[in-house]
């Protein structure tokens, strides 16, 4: 497939990196299991390397069905944009750093709203970081409202297979900061999101839930004072654990939760929109 033809049909970039990323899992596999040099929670065992692979699945065939319809609604937008936008090397770097920009507060929102971490928290939900735990992707991204970060994108005049592209490009680029394997990259970390930056944001100690929800620059973490180092390890996972390796329920059991809390009996309007939109930490406050 040539770089045309992969800006026309953006939604298979990442089956385009998949070598990329399996040769990375690989040699990330044969350090820690074979060569004893990683921690054990960044060791491969079979049982969740399957689930991580069927989210991913799940994941991408959701995002290529769904990615008809938000194709559709990108561009009728775009006939309501702003400017005219040309690509070149120039406009192509200021998409970058806007999508990412965008990106922050879509993250940032995937912990903050309730509805949105029902989504996000299948990818939080692993206690080991590896590789494979960048695939650990929630099919219901789509539903979550993930595409309407995107829209002041397409609003402001970038063409919508572009944003896409980028979009994709954005979240294969994050592939690389799933390891253990990478301490800390010197001055890189003071502008660009790190493997050690996003170990922090993997962590369930206290300090660091809800921190550096960078995509690629860390400066936004830096900016809006959701910034932490790491310097205690540590400690992967959710502080209300799925336990288990079933893709289906790490998929849907915060929904279930959600929605069960939400429609119990007895409950106002107000109450139910709370649960399903406050914070997960906070939504029961009434």
């Amino acid at each position: 497939m040539d770089f045309n033809s992969l800006i026309q049909h953006p939604e298979v970039l990442l089956l385009v990196l998949a070598p990329i990323f399996f040769v990375c899992i690989m040699l990330e596999w044969y350090l820690g299991d074979r060569g004893n040099k990683l921690p054990q929670n960044a060791r491969y065992h079979l049982p969740e390397v399957a689930c991580n692979f069927a989210l991913a699945g799940m994941h991408q065939l959701t995002d290529i069905l769904a990615g008809l319809f938000i194709a559709s609604l990108y561009l009728q937008v775009f006939d309501w944009r702003l400017f005219d936008i040309q690509m070149t090397l120039a406009t192509f770097v200021v998409l970058m750093i806007a999508q990412d920009f965008c990106y922050y507060w879509f993250h940032r929102a995937s912990h903050r709203v309730r509805w949105m971490w029902a989504a996000h928290v299948a990818h939080h939900s692993s206690e080991n970081m590896n590789f494979s735990t960048a695939f650990r992707q929630s099919l219901t991204y789509p539903l979550a409202g993930m595409w309407v970060f995107w829209l002041p994108l397409v609003i402001v005049g970038f063409d919508p297979n572009w944003v896409v592209f980028v979009v994709l490009l954005n979240l294969g680029l994050q592939f690389f900061v799933h390891t253990q394997a990478v301490k800390t990259l010197g001055i890189l970390e003071w502008v660009f999101n790190t493997p050690s930056h996003h170990r922090v944001h993997h962590g369930r100690n206290p300090q660091y839930i809800d921190k550096n929800y960078a995509g690629i620059l860390i400066i936004w973490d830096k900016m809006f004072g959701t910034f932490e180092p790491e310097k205690q390890t540590v400690v992967y996972g959710i502080t209300k654990p799925v336990n288990s390796f079933n893709p289906l329920v790490v998929t849907f059991s915060e929904w279930r939760d959600m929605f069960s809390e939400a429609f119990q009996a007895n409950l106002s309007w107000k109450q139910r929109l709370k649960i399903l939109f406050l914070p997960p930490r906070t939504h029961q406050d009434k």
